[in-house]
């Protein structure tokens, strides 16, 4: 859309929940303490009206940079952290309980290769340099099960597009979801937009990627009997 705010910013409709039940103190000085240190300037349309392009390298030297678009409560973002302190993550996550619990994850671990953008993904791709990510993940996603909705699934043009342009070629998208519906439009869209399902047999979908922590999400599905899908996408 063209419409603007008073600050520049495009109308962006979003349609998540922003914050969920009270906070813990413990967790309301992690957001004042470390959430200002953690996240990635430039990012917010008030410091950065030009949308000037990020300087990833001034954050994460010459390491791989890897996003995790809606990472929930952070155990698969610090996981891999910790697994890769080679690359660089960059964790997106606008529900502010989401990112008090991965700010208090990283606390215990000690991961000092994480950084967060407590916002909406498409501001991020806004000023993501072309070419920028070596890998994105893309976890349970919000389904929007009623039909009228599945416009507002990452898995659409207004999404998919600028997630092409932010990653170099050859480089993969992963994407899990226990949502039958969601694992079609994915399959629809997925590759409209330059993507390749890498997927051989049965097994490409059905058995997780390996190193994979199981999230507080996918135990959810598996206890109320819904069967998760992984989707593996190579960008053309």
């Amino acid at each position: 859309m063209t419409d603007r705010h008073h600050s520049g910013a495009p109308w962006r409709n979003f349609y998540g929940r922003l914050k969920g039940k009270a906070l813990r103190p413990a967790q309301e000085r992690y957001l004042d303490e470390d959430l200002p240190r953690l996240q990635i300037p430039g990012i917010g349309w008030d410091e950065n009206p030009d949308r000037a392009r990020l300087d990833l390298g001034g954050v994460f030297g010459d390491r791989p940079v890897v996003l995790e678009i809606g990472f929930g409560g952070g155990e698969h973002l610090v996981h891999m952290a910790e697994s890769r302190p080679d690359a660089g993550f960059i964790g997106c996550e606008p529900y502010i309980n989401g990112v008090a619990m991965l700010l208090g994850k990283l606390r215990e671990s000690g991961a000092d290769n994480v950084r967060v953008h407590a916002g909406d993904v498409r501001d991020l791709f806004d000023v993501l340099p072309e070419g920028a990510l070596s890998a994105v993940y893309l976890l349970y996603p919000d389904p929007w099960p009623k039909k009228k909705h599945h416009r507002r699934r990452f898995v659409t043009p207004e999404h998919l597009e600028p997630l092409h342009r932010a990653m170099a070629p050859g480089t993969v998208l992963h994407v899990a979801t226990d949502i039958p519906d969601y694992v079609r439009q994915t399959l629809e869209e997925v590759p409209k937009a330059g993507f390749e399902w890498l997927a051989e047999g049965p097994s490409d979908w059905r058995q997780p990627w390996a190193g994979w922590p199981s999230t507080r999400y996918e135990q959810k599905a598996l206890r109320e009997g819904r069967v998760p899908h992984y989707l593996t996408f190579r960008r053309v």
